[in-house]
């Protein structure tokens, strides 16, 4: 599934994700935090236009409440950002975790090894 998504929002998905989407195809925890699905989340960067905005991140999820989670695109360090989503400009980006797989353990789920 993830060459089709590499098709859809571009060739470089971050590691982690790749990593998570193994073991789970997306999640959503009981705080409503969703992490995309490799099904949905090609729609969910075009809807939010990310390669417009955000040029160089991927969307990664969104917190049920307006904010979404970005990862920079290719980069297996990257650090997750949040962001509103009505506005995805990098320069208002706040950093969540200094890295997927501590944000993601943060969220009481563990990535495999």
């Amino acid at each position: 599934m993830p060459e089709a998504v590499r098709a859809d929002i571009g060739p470089s998905l971050p590691a982690p994700l790749v990593a998570l989407w193994k073991a789970a195809d997306g999640l959503m925890t009981e705080a409503g935090v969703t992490v995309y699905s490799a099904g949905c989340i090609g729609e969910r960067n075009a809807t939010y236009e990310v390669t417009q905005y955000a040029p160089g991140f991927v969307l990664v999820g969104d917190d049920s409440g307006g904010r979404g989670f970005l990862l920079r695109a290719g980069d297996p360090h990257s650090a997750v950002y949040s962001s509103d989503l009505g506005d995805l400009g990098p320069e208002d980006f706040e950093v969540e975790s200094a890295d997927f797989a501590s944000w993601i353990a943060s969220l009481g789920v563990s990535l495999p090894e």
